[in-house]
């Protein structure tokens, strides 16, 4: 099942000609989740050929215009395309109280349940939960509150190995329990290991988004680990004095998270418009984290499964 990440926009505060401001869609399992939605979201949706009806949840890190100006053109084209299921929204109160004000302005009536869940700017709160995967906060320092994301996929149940099921008669009834992890123990008191009947079903796989933030030394420890870790890049190291300025970071300190956090590998974004050539931006980050890549428009990132 995939577990993958589309970059629709890496821009920061503006667009340019080749870079729209911040938005990705993470496909886990064929849920899609939209994670901020910068101006031209929907456009960035048509061109690479995701649906709209596709995406249940919308997660907005701050209100900054780059990352949610978007979201109110998007929400009323599903209104106008009929949509029916429901819409999870999450971010700061004050991101629903814009909301209504432009729906009481335009007189409009959503057509579909529009469910928020507000965020506040702490670390570890669990904001979705269910059977397959969690979502939890990371704070993040910036002019505004801001708030990063985490996602992690829940543990899969182990896969039988159908053959040793046969081998030993096991009834189907005690089929379930052993994908859990039982033992099985026969009609004469002698006990299966559950290692003997099943083999694991894959490692869980784990993305976090932190955009828009200071250099945070303790935000390794939140990261730790993860298969994909996408980190804001907004200036090269030269200009570390300005990104201090603006709470933002720089490809050196990205990867430095990296680094510390011994993640996977490491996608930067949030790109200045002053740099209209990416590749020495690039090729400074990975002086210090080699697994590292641009978020480029289009770009998709897979997190395959392991054992």
């Amino acid at each position: 099942m995939p577990f993958e990440l589309t970059i629709l926009g890496s821009s920061s505060a503006t667009p340019t000609q080749n870079r729209h401001p911040t938005a990705q869609v993470l496909n886990i399992r064929e849920r899609f989740f939209l994670i901020d939605c910068g101006e031209g979201t929907q456009s960035q949706l048509v061109r690479y050929k995701i649906k709209y009806s596709r995406i249940g949840h919308i997660f907005i890190s701050h209100l900054h215009g780059d990352h949610y100006l978007g979201l109110m053109g998007l929400l009323s084209t599903m209104h106008l395309q009929g949509r029916n299921n429901e819409v999870h929204l999450y971010g700061q109160q004050e991101l629903m109280d814009i909301i209504e004000l432009q729906l009481r302005l335009s007189q409009t009536v959503l057509r579909y349940h529009l469910i928020f869940h507000p965020v506040k700017n702490y670390s570890g709160t669990i904001i979705l939960e269910d059977e397959d995967l969690s979502v939890s906060t990371i704070s993040l320092n910036h002019r505004i509150p801001c708030t990063g994301f985490l996602f992690k996929e829940k543990p899969k149940p182990r896969k039988l190995l159908i053959n040793k099921m046969k081998q030993y008669n096991i009834p189907f009834k005690y089929y379930a329990g052993i994908k859990n992890g039982e033992n099985y123990e026969d009609d004469f008191g002698n006990i299966i290991p559950n290692s003997e009947l099943t083999i694991s079903a894959g490692r869980p796989r784990s993305y976090a988004f932190c955009s828009d933030t200071l250099y945070l030394e303790h935000l390794a420890d939140e990261v730790r680990g993860v298969d994909l870790l996408y980190h804001e890049s907004t200036f090269m190291h030269d200009l570390l004095e300005r990104a201090k300025a603006t709470f933002h970071s720089t490809s050196i300190e990205a990867a430095t998270v990296a680094k510390s956090a011994e993640v996977q590998r490491l996608v930067i974004g949030h790109f200045s418009a002053r740099y209209k050539d990416l590749a020495p931006m690039l090729e400074e980050a990975r002086t210090i984290f080699p697994e590292c890549e641009l978020a480029l428009e289009g770009r998709k990132f897979v997190v395959h499964e392991q054992n």
